[in-house]
C-alpha cells in the first residue's frame, strides 16, 4: 500500500511530531510510505510557546518529509493537494488536534480525490482518507471549533480515536462516521529509566540527602490553563513536608500566576520542595525527569487521552490522575496508578496520601509492564491498516 501521511514532523517539535514520524517509520516496514510536512504549521502570533522548532541540544526523532502546507496561506493548499495526488497514495492520513487546521486539511483532503481523479481520466479514485484524531472537541473550546471540524470530518472516510472519549465526540459530530479505537502506543524514544537516586541528585543537588523512599511527584508536559497546575500546587500545602514536587514544562499560559501560589504557601520547608522548571524539556532529559519521579500527577480540568500517560508508562511511573475524559479509562482499565474522587486540590492531596500510604507502587508497576506488550508501534500500525482496509 502506498500511504502518504501530512502533518507535522521534525524540525517540529512537541509529542506530535514525534508520534509521527514513529507511525512513519513502523509503517513503512510494509509499506511506501512519504511524510508531507507543514512549511508553516502556526503563524508566530498565534503559537504562545518560545518556539515550534527543534533546538540544540533538543535530540529529536527526525524524519525525512517534504514541507509543502502553509496551514495559514490558502494558495499552498491546492499546491499540497497536487503534490500529494501526484505521488498516487492509496491512503492518505492526516492529524487532527485543533480546528485550526481544520481549512487546510479539508481542503486538501477533497483536492486530492479530484486530482486523482483528473490522473485517471475520470475513473473513480480509490483513495481513501484517514483522520488520526487527538481531539475532535478542544479542551478549550471556541464558538467556531464545531462547524470547522464538521468541515474536515466530512472530506475523511473513516477515524481513528485514542480514547472512547474521543471516539463518542467524533460519532456526535458526524453521525455513522467510521472510527476505530486504537491505544496510544507508548513513547520509547527518551531511553531507559536510570537510578532514581542518580537522577534526584541531578535535579535536587548535592545538598539534599533524599532518602530511597522519598516521595517525589511529577507534573510534565506543556502547561496549559485546563491541565489544572494550579490545583496541584495548592495541594501542596495540604500534604505536608514530606513530600517533594517537579513541575518540568513549558507554560502557554501566564506563568506567574502559578509562581504566586508557589510564594503565597506559608510553610518555607513546602516552597522549598517545590521545583519550578519552566521551559520546553529536552528529550535527553525526560529520562532523568520520570526516573527521579515515585509517580507522576495529571490534574487536569479536562481530557481526552494523554500523551504524558504513554511517556510515564514507558519509565514504569504510575499516574495519580483526576476522574475526568479518557483519563477514567486509562487508569481504570490498566490499574497503573490511581484516580482521584474528584478535579479539586483536596482530592488530589488525598489520592496522592492514599498512594503512598497504601504501598501501591509495587502493584501499578506490575500492570505497567503487562501493558507494555499491548502498547507497541507494531500494534498500532497493525490495527490501523486493517481498519484502513475496511472503510
Amino acid at each position: 500500500m502506498r500511504i502518504a501521511l501530512l502533518s507535522c514532523f521534525y524540525p517540529f517539535r512537541g509529542g506530535i511530531s514525534q508520534f509521527n514520524s514513529f507511525l512513519v517509520k513502523e509503517l513503512a516496514k510494509e509499506h511506501t510510505v512519504k511524510a508531507f510536512n507543514f512549511s508553516r504549521q502556526y503563524p508566530s502570533v498565534l503559537f504562545p510557546g518560545k518556539t515550534q522548532y527543534v533546538e540544540n541540544p533538543d535530540i529529536a526523532e527526525s524524519q525525512i518529509s517534504t514541507p509543502t502546507l502553509d496551514t495559514a496561506n490558502p494558495f499552498s493548499y491546492r499546491r499540497t493537494a497536487r503534490i500529494i495526488a501526484q505521488w498516487k497514495p492509496d491512503l492518505l492520513i492526516t492529524r487532527y488536534w485543533m480546528s485550526y487546521f481544520a481549512p487546510s486539511l479539508g481542503f486538501v483532503n477533497r483536492k486530492v480525490h479530484k486530482y486523482l481523479l483528473n490522473l485517471s481520466n475520470g475513473n473513480s479514485s480509490d483513495l481513501k482518507t484517514l483522520s488520526i484524531v487527538d481531539n475532535a472537541i478542544p479542551h478549550e473550546p471556541h464558538l467556531f471549533d464545531k462547524p470547522l471540524t464538521k468541515y474536515y470530518f466530512k472530506s475523511c472516510n473513516g477515524f481513528i480515536a485514542m480514547s472512547n472519549v474521543v471516539k463518542q465526540d467524533i460519532q456526535d459530530l458526524q453521525h455513522g462516521a467510521k472510527v476505530e479505537l486504537i491505544k496510544h502506543p507508548l513513547y520509547s524514544n527518551y531511553g531507559e529509566r536510570i537510578d532514581p537516586q542518580v537522577a534526584r541528585k541531578e535535579i535536587f543537588g548535592e545538598e539534599e540527602k533524599l532518602p530511597k523512599k522519598s516521595k517525589v511527584l511529577l507534573f510534565f508536559g506543556l502547561i496549559r490553563d485546563y491541565k489544572g497546575l494550579d490545583l496541584l500546587l495548592k495541594a501542596m500545602p495540604l500534604l505536608g513536608r514530606d513530600y517533594k514536587l517537579i513541575v518540568a514544562g513549558e507554560p502557554y499560559s501566564n506563568r506567574e500566576k502559578y509562581i504566586k501560589i508557589v510564594k503565597s504557601i506559608e510553610d518555607e520547608q513546602i516552597r522549598k520542595n517545590i521545583i519550578l522548571k519552566f521551559s520546553f524539556i529536552p528529550d535527553e532529559k525526560v529520562k532523568t525527569l520520570f526516573s527521579a519521579a515515585d509517580v507522576c500527577i495529571l490534574p487536569y480540568r479536562s481530557a481526552t487521552q494523554s500523551g504524558i500517560s504513554s511517556v510515564a508508562w514507558n519509565f514504569s511511573t504510575p499516574i495519580i490522575a483526576t476522574p475526568v475524559g479518557g483519563l477514567i479509562e486509562d487508569i481504570n482499565k490498566t490499574k497503573t496508578g490511581i484516580l482521584t474522587q474528584d478535579v479539586s486540590s483536596e482530592g488530589i492531596a488525598s489520592a496522592i496520601k492514599k498512594y503512598f500510604d497504601n504501598n501501591l507502587e509495587s502493584e501499578c508497576k506490575n500492570n505497567i509492564a503487562k501493558l507494555k506488550e499491548e502498547l507497541s508501534w507494531s500494534n498500532f500500525c497493525e490495527k490501523l491498516i486493517c481498519f484502513a482496509k475496511q472503510i
